[in-house]
């Protein structure tokens, strides 16, 4: 689920691509679309909110209620205490001083112009390179390299679905002379793949192919444990990756929603 904080003053705007946004496939399961009328009521909520509970992109119109600088007051408002956020300027006045002020000027990401040949598919692509990008600036990012996977230490083979985690084979933690389990492999794929988003149990069971109002909680929970083994025992068999997922990297709970994330470490 990705957080979008969209600043649009014209209702009409609002009807026509709300549901576009809530339901944007930027991570497989629907977003949290914050929208806001006015430049002022926005910038208030960017100084109630934590910093630790930020929006993950920014879609702002420039133009808001006759003011050309609103659109540019809430950006500042918004980098101000996130200076990493992307921000996508979503308005009717591209080609004009306002997009090259924004782009110019106030750092934004990206700007799309609102009157454009399927708008709606190219705002949900921008979307997705964004919050990629974002990823990827962060260091959560997930590279393939032809037919192998890599994110920090750790490499799959896509080919073979061989797994190393710095160079060490991946193998069963309970029993080292086999390699591990394909289903735990496949799982720990999904969660490199869609990081540094959080995998439900229903997306993983959609991964696996099974019927998702089958599989559980506890079966996923359990292949999470393997691999942790498995990659601690990789790693030498001091419990550290283990404290680290505790600690929020590698493979970590994402709370009480049945999810698990890959952070890399």
């Amino acid at each position: 689920m990705a957080k979008i904080f969209w600043v649009e003053d014209q209702l009409h705007w609002i009807e026509k691509f709300q549901d576009v946004l809530k339901n944007a496939d930027l991570d497989g399961v629907q977003n949290e679309l914050q929208i806001y009328k006015y430049s002022e009521s926005a910038r208030q909520q960017i100084a109630l909110t934590k910093k630790n509970e930020g929006p993950d992109i920014a879609l702002l119109d420039a133009k808001m209620n006759g003011n050309d600088q609103a659109g540019f007051a809430v950006s500042k408002a918004l980098l101000d205490k996130w200076p990493d956020l992307p921000i996508i300027f979503f308005s009717e006045h591209s080609g004009t001083a306002i997009e090259k002020e924004a782009i110019s000027e106030y750092q934004v990401t990206d700007f799309i112009a609102k009157h454009q040949k399927n708008i709606e598919q190219v705002l949900c692509w921008r979307l997705k390179a964004c919050i990629r990008q974002k990823a990827i600036s962060a260091g959560n990012n997930t590279v393939k390299k032809g037919s192998i996977l890599v994110s920090g230490g750790l490499k799959m083979d896509l080919d073979t679905w061989e797994v190393y985690w710095n160079g060490v084979r991946l193998m069963n933690p309970d029993n080292p002379k086999r390699p591990l389990a394909p289903t735990p492999r496949k799982i720990l794929r999904c969660l490199v793949e869609r990081s540094p988003r959080p995998v439900t149990t229903w997306q993983v069971a959609e991964f696996l192919d099974v019927e998702p109002d089958g599989y559980s909680y506890a079966t996923y929970r359990q292949h999470i444990k393997t691999l942790r083994r498995s990659i601690d025992k990789a790693d030498g068999g001091q419990g550290l990756f283990i404290e680290a997922c505790k600690s929020g990297s590698g493979i970590s709970n994402c709370g009480d929603k049945g999810a698990y994330s890959w952070k890399k470490i």
